[in-house]
């Protein structure tokens, strides 16, 4: 799930009246569904945007069925392609990754 309009290269505007319920029980409207990327990193399909979300959420099964690897240090994550090089990373901040 991402909140951000511009890290989608495809978008399909979704018509049916769907939400999800954030941790504070409020609730954010799914805008579309498409594919994201961002500058030379591989495409991730099928992210959801969310009108409302404050960060971008991946799900690491989808990442790794796209056979790249996901490894947690104590304050970082990697995410590592076939090649073991570094494609994505993120610190941790409270009580996730961003």
């Amino acid at each position: 799930m991402t909140w951000d309009i511009n890290n989608f290269a495809t978008l399909s505007r979704y018509h049916e009246d769907c939400t999800i319920t954030f941790e504070d029980d409020s609730k954010g409207k799914i805008v579309g569904v498409g594919d994201i990327k961002i500058g030379s990193s591989p495409l991730i399909e099928n992210v959801v945007l969310v009108e409302g979300l404050k960060h971008n959420l991946l799900s690491n099964s989808q990442i790794c069925d796209k056979d790249f690897k996901v490894v947690f240090y104590d304050f970082t994550c990697d995410i590592l392609d076939k090649k073991k090089t570094l494609v994505f990373f993120s610190f941790f901040v409270k009580t996730m990754f961003t």
